[in-house]
């Protein structure tokens, strides 16, 4: 394909995606942000109440919490599976490397918070990962080398000799002559280590476009992360510093109405450029578009980068990962991006500020009521001086009189407390659920209680096991990835107590995933209280069965009892407990007999089979004697019958001769 016709190609999918994303998401996030910073709604009327309810932002902060904590209730935010028995130990390690990648080389827990936040708020939470190239420069000073060490220095390519001082040592002979000795060195040098790791990074949902018909990430023709990078840091990534000038300075995205209203409460006025080049920002389109570029009529994936707004590709090469996880609370079939919590109750918000704005309009007239005036009898500047106390001077009884006002109290907090319902209903959202709402729990048992909790909790844990099935499991794949194609060096990781190291080259086959999220049918104190059962039954099996039994483990155990631990709050439940496969091993060493108790426990073993081998025996002797006195009683009934038919047969045959007529 012609550069010219693929720039055409690219730059005409970044103005549809754009398009889309303006006619489609923007306005209505830019809705969502003013009801979750409770602004006015612009149908507000002077001199009547113009408060705001902030529905929007309860419904969201209440939710945040809980699925923090079903994510934050393990250290692992995925768990990798062997497809194959061998692989299970590297299953293992890639677990727990994934997860020290997402959660101590990056702030996994801010990550995925503002993913979630963003995912509960506008729609979609992203974010993108990424191989981040490092060098880090060390000065370094040696003195006293020799000629040949300084050598082997100079061959080290991450090596520069910035200054060398050489120092010449004699000695003088029987006739005073000096002999010069072996030269030494003093350098001073500058190592450059080079290495990387992998990045995550959140991306704004403004600074997200894709195309139209795009139901997932695997079927999504083209992708882009669009947003402003100061021309410095382009020129440090490698890129031409005419081009990058060029497109230097202020363009359409500086004034986007998104990121004005982000910053709209920290910052005002308009945005000031620098007089500094370098500083001044540039629009960067980072796109994944699928293509036929080579011409072999199948569409690849590729990886092309755009400055300006006139699209001047900078960068084009073939890619094999689209770099972005995504997450949105609630799916819609056949959509890439599904709904919202935030627009499942921005009317909600809208009818509950309208009710208690009538309710405090009411309230108002009520304190401050209306009055009919007959005209010339009263004073009026008396009437509109309301205070305490103050005198109304009239002409004639009767020439002022209050005009009723209805109550609205009883109706309108009906009122509220039917859309409260209609809240819970959409989102699960309510006091009941919190266990705070005296009404609900008053002389109600137990499960009865529990029964409302749970189902308030259900509509969480239904966006938690969307989020993990989605957008974690794609963030856990996409990290393993970047480790096995890019690290080139084993990582110490902490692994069952011990610091090992983990090479993710070493990783040949790939791993299914289970997610691991912490849901449950439960409330904490049921688990809980189940699992110590569990570990009472485990503990009565080891001490009954011994610890080589089939049954439990002692790694078992110990799991059991770091799940208990973990649950109460102590994340790092490796100072407590160690469980693993040598601790299985080791406890059979330690309870194997040996020596004199060996041959005791053989010989008990014999003389109990030879027991067993008795008690059959005379089992077997008993069951023969009773089927022997079974078989006889059997031939005896049948005997006594027999004869019993044949003497009746007899006395039969008698009766007949003696009626017979004589001759």
């Amino acid at each position: 394909m012609k550069d010219t016709v693929f720039k055409t190609l690219v730059k005409s999918e970044i103005e549809n995606a754009v398009n889309y994303y303006d006619s489609e998401f923007s306005g209505d996030r830019q809705k969502v942000m003013d009801y979750y910073l409770g602004n006015k709604f612009g149908n507000e009327q002077e001199n009547r109440s113009q408060a705001v309810l902030t529905e929007v932002a309860d419904t969201v902060e209440f939710m945040l919490p809980s699925l923090m904590k079903i994510f934050s209730s393990s250290n692992e935010y995925c768990r990798f599976v062997g497809r194959n028995k061998e692989d299970v130990k590297a299953a293992e390690q890639a677990t727990k490397l994934v997860n020290f990648v997402i959660n101590s080389q990056n702030p996994g827990f801010k990550i995925l918070h503002n993913m979630m936040k963003d995912a509960l708020l506008f729609k979609v939470g992203a974010c993108k990962f990424y191989w981040e190239e490092a060098e880090t420069t060390v000065t370094e000073e040696y003195n006293d080398l020799s000629a040949d060490e300084l050598t082997m220095l100079m061959e080290d390519d991450n090596i520069e000799i910035m200054s060398q001082d050489i120092i010449e040592t004699g000695m003088l002979d029987e006739l005073e002559n000096e002999i010069p000795m072996e030269q030494t060195f003093n350098v001073e040098v500058k190592r450059k280590t080079k290495g990387g790791q992998v990045k995550i990074d959140n991306v704004p949902p403004e600074e997200l476009i894709f195309s139209r018909r795009a139901t997932s990430l695997e079927d999504c023709s083209f992708i882009a992360h669009r947003t402003n990078v100061r021309a410095g840091d382009l020129i440090e990534q490698g890129y031409d510093a005419e081009t990058v000038f060029k497109h230097a300075g202020p363009g359409s995205a500086d004034d986007e109405e998104e990121r004005t209203q982000r910053f709209q409460e920290i910052e005002s006025g308009s945005r000031l450029n620098t007089a500094d080049k370098t500083m001044q920002e540039v629009m960067v389109s980072e796109c994944y578009i699928k293509c036929d570029y080579d011409g072999d009529d199948i569409p690849e994936l590729r990886r092309v980068v755009v400055l300006g707004e006139n699209g001047d590709v900078v960068s084009n090469e073939p890619f094999d990962h689209v770099p972005f996880a995504l997450l949105s609370p609630i799916l819609m079939p056949h959509r890439m991006i599904g709904r919202s919590v935030a627009e499942t109750v921005m009317d909600i918000q809208l009818i509950k500020s309208s009710i208690l704005r009538s309710q405090l309009d009411n309230l108002y007239l009520t304190n401050n009521s209306r009055v009919a005036v007959v005209e010339g009898q009263a004073n009026l500047d008396d009437l509109l001086n309301s205070r305490p106390a103050g005198i109304v001077r009239v002409r004639q009884q009767g020439a002022v009189q209050a005009l009723p006002v209805a109550q609205l109290g009883t109706q309108g907090f009906a009122m509220l407390e039917y859309m409260d319902q209609v809240r819970d209903q959409r989102t699960g959202f309510s006091k009941a659920s919190l266990g705070l709402d005296p009404k609900a729990l008053q002389s109600t048992t137990a499960s009865a209680i529990n029964s409302t909790i749970q189902g308030a909790q259900l509509k969480v844990e239904m966006i938690a096991r969307v989020f993990a099935e989605t957008g974690c499991k794609d963030l856990a794949y996409g990290v393993l990835h970047l480790l096995q194609k890019h690290e080139t060096k084993a990582v110490t990781v902490r692994l069952n107590n011990e610091y090992i190291d983990i090479d993710p080259r070493a990783f040949e086959n790939k791993f299914d995933m289970q997610v691991d999220v912490g849901l449950g049918n439960g409330v904490e104190t049921d688990k809980l209280t189940m699992l110590i059962q569990i570990a009472g039954k485990q503990e009565q099996m080891l001490q009954q069965l011994g610890p080589g039994n089939p049954i439990v483990s002692t790694s078992q155990y110990v799991n059991t009892l770091k799940k208990i631990a973990n649950m109460a709050g102590f994340k790092d439940t490796d100072q407590f407990f160690t469980a693993n496969d040598e601790t299985d091993a080791k406890m059979q060493a330690v309870n194997e007999p040996k020596g004199d108790d060996k041959m005791a426990i053989d010989r008990a073993k014999l003389e109990a089979d030879i027991a067993l081998k008795r008690e059959k025996m005379q089992a077997d002797i008993a069951l023969d004697r009773e089927k022997l006195q079974l078989e006889m009683q059997m031939r005896k009934a049948e005997f006594e019958a027999e004869l019993s038919l044949r003497q009746q047969k007899l006395a039969l045959g008698g009766e007949i001769s003696s009626n017979l007529p004589r001759v």
